[in-house]
């Protein structure tokens, strides 16, 4: 695609975050002064309740991003801030810019805030000539696969275990990092059409009446049960709500993150795609492709 196709579709990719941002009650900007940027830093750590010495991102860190014009912007309301997101750009030949934190305020969650933000940054990349974003979310949290993959329209593309090593914060609580690296083709039909809400729904009953296999499945106590995974479609279950088990039932979120990386790791190494998500918590993998 043309420097003049990209800058023709981020008019569009404008205009859908313009929608987004109004349907969220927030307005979306670049950050670059450094109240503002300490503003992000406080916004970070009261999501993620970090060690201090660990923060996940400090206002000088951010405030260097700005200034070499990587994406540093955030979501307000009335309140003031109540999202955030930074990224920095990977080797020009690639044309990509890497995502690496986003978060939402609580008090700002069920509004559609972080499809405000992620949008804002889609036209942003366009404009500046960037067609592909990449960033990375834990295969645990069902809440984020359903966000990025059915309302965004990213693709999962490697399993990477235990990323970043342990981080001792309110979220992640300790446990090994193990992530999906997310590609987000900005350009794709199968992007333009989640952000018009037409992206197909998967459906894991009717899937497994057409032959779907289950890797892993739920218990009805909670736990992971692994299942097969010789089936041209392979179900993978996440559990219902990772952050809650990991305060409540710290070992059976370990078997989860074990369980899960045992199904998912060997299919990406043998080049099996994940094409969806289905909202009741099942990745649908599939080995001859996405489609």
């Amino acid at each position: 695609m043309t420097a003049v196709d990209l800058l023709v579709r981020a008019e569009d990719a404008a205009a859908d975050a313009e929608v987004a941002a109004a349907a969220a009650n927030v307005h979306v900007r670049i950050l670059s002064d450094l109240d503002d940027l300490h503003a992000a830093q406080r916004l970070f750590d009261d999501i993620w309740q970090p060690d201090p010495a660990n923060r996940p991102m400090t206002a000088e860190l951010l405030r260097a991003l700005s200034k070499a014009g990587n994406y540093v912007a955030a979501a307000f309301d009335d309140s003031g801030m109540v999202g955030a997101c930074a990224g920095f750009f990977a080797p020009p030949a690639q044309r990509e810019l890497h995502s690496h934190i986003a978060g939402v305020a609580g008090r700002a969650m069920g509004r559609s805030v972080g499809l405000a933000l992620k949008l804002h940054q889609r036209a942003w990349c366009l404009r500046h000539g960037v067609d592909v974003v990449t960033w990375t979310f834990d295969p645990l949290v069902a809440r984020n696969a359903w966000f990025n993959l059915a309302k965004l329209g990213g693709v999962p593309v490697q399993y990477l275990p235990n990323f970043y090593g342990s981080m001792h914060d309110g979220i992640n609580g300790g446990d090994d990092t193990d992530r999906l690296l997310l590609r987000w083709e900005l350009t794709a039909p199968r992007v333009d059409r989640a952000v018009a809400g037409v992206a197909p729904r998967w459906d894991v009953a009717t899937l497994r009446r057409a032959g779907a296999v289950v890797g892993l499945d739920r218990s009805p106590s909670g736990e992971p049960l692994p299942g097969r995974v010789d089936g041209d479609t392979v179900l993978v279950a996440a559990p219902r709500d990772i952050e809650s088990l990991r305060k409540a039932d710290p070992e059976c979120a370990r078997l989860w993150r074990t369980a899960v990386r045992d199904v998912l790791e060997p299919l990406f190494a043998s080049g099996a795609a994940v094409p969806g998500f289905d909202r009741s918590g099942w990745y649908v993998v599939r080995r001859g492709g996405p489609e």
